[in-house]
């Protein structure tokens, strides 16, 4: 899969780049090299975590803080 993700200069100087496509994904690094293997490591990460899973009675609304 391939991703689009936005990079930004930091003012404390390195760099840090978000996934619009995964929201949540966003990570850092000093260098340009080091921010690519970062997003790499970020985006698996979004990906490893299991989706949450309840089971409810039909025609119930619950709302759920995470």
């Amino acid at each position: 899969m391939k991703f689009k993700a936005i990079i930004h200069e930091a003012e404390e100087g390195g760099y840090w780049a978000e996934v619009p496509a995964i929201p949540g994904c966003a990570t850092q690094g000093e260098t340009l090299d080091e921010l690519v293997e970062n997003l790499r490591e970020a985006i698996e990460g979004c990906f490893s975590v299991e989706p949450l899973s309840f089971t409810s009675e039909p025609g119930r609304v619950m709302e759920i803080a995470v």
